[in-house]
């Protein structure tokens, strides 16, 4: 059973990842990426709208912003997998 987690824990870790470099070209997504891209999108959309208000996003730069609440949601998941060993 913690194998299990521990494996769920590391999907969650990778879907994030490619959830954050795939969202601003969803529009243009087909097929399997699609379907896998609006899976990652119902698990991990309203966990981020609860994180949103509390951490706006960093401007580094001139017209560019780092969303800090997929920060904040990747450092649970890997304070979880770090409890889970």
């Amino acid at each position: 059973m913690k194998l299990l987690f521990y494996i769920f824990v590391n999907v969650l870790i990778v879907g994030l990842f490619l959830y954050s470099k795939l969202t601003p070209y969803k529009d243009r997504l087909t097929g399997r990426y699609l379907s896998t891209f609006k899976f990652f999108d119902a698990i991990f959309n309203p966990i981020l709208a609860i994180f949103k208000p509390l951490a706006r996003p960093m401007q580094v730069g001139y017209g560019i912003a780092v969303d800090l609440s997929q920060i904040i949601l990747l450092v649970i998941l890997l304070v979880v997998l770090r409890f889970i060993l």
